[in-house]
């Protein structure tokens, strides 16, 4: 069953080190990218892993093409992908020992959840890691973004 409780998202989160982002695209205007960067501002380390920009730079670090590919530890796989292809990256995810399957906003696939759990990951289904960040530990403004700017005044 998906975790998606507060005080658990709280733990997962405060736990999480090194997230391995599949999907992580390199362009700005992506959710993935956007998320990502907000969690890399946050002190979160970031791994991309998407095959079309294996070897090259996203967010200042070396994407790889598969989690399989990831050196060092993986607390949480952070999931950018259809529904369907979450029962791979789940099993993945569980044979290079991460700690947390997420399932990012959209995202569903219960065969995945089951299979996470099963293996004593922590799961979360249809939930922005971004978003609920923000929503946990603050900055989360009324546009969904941290403008960084206390102010009474309207900007001009």
């Amino acid at each position: 069953m998906a975790t998606d409780d507060i005080s658990s998202l709280r733990r997962i989160l405060s736990q999480t080190r090194r997230i391995a982002v599949v999907g992580l695209s390199a362009e700005w205007h992506r959710p993935s990218y956007f998320a990502a960067k907000y969690m890399q501002g946050k002190g979160y380390t970031i791994q991309p892993v998407n095959p079309r920009y294996a070897g090259q730079n996203v967010l200042g670090v070396t994407c790889v093409a598969r989690l399989e590919d990831i050196t060092g530890p993986v607390d949480m796989v952070d999931v950018f992908r259809r529904s369907e292809d979450v029962p791979d990256i789940a099993a993945s995810a569980i044979a290079i020992g991460a700690r947390c399957l997420w399932q990012q906003i959209g995202v569903l696939n219960a065969e995945a959840d089951a299979r996470a759990a099963a293996a004593g990951l922590d799961s979360v289904m249809n939930r922005c890691v971004k978003i609920e960040h923000a929503r946990i530990f603050g900055g989360l403004h009324w546009a969904g973004v941290d403008t960084g700017v206390v102010s009474a005044r309207k900007r001009a």
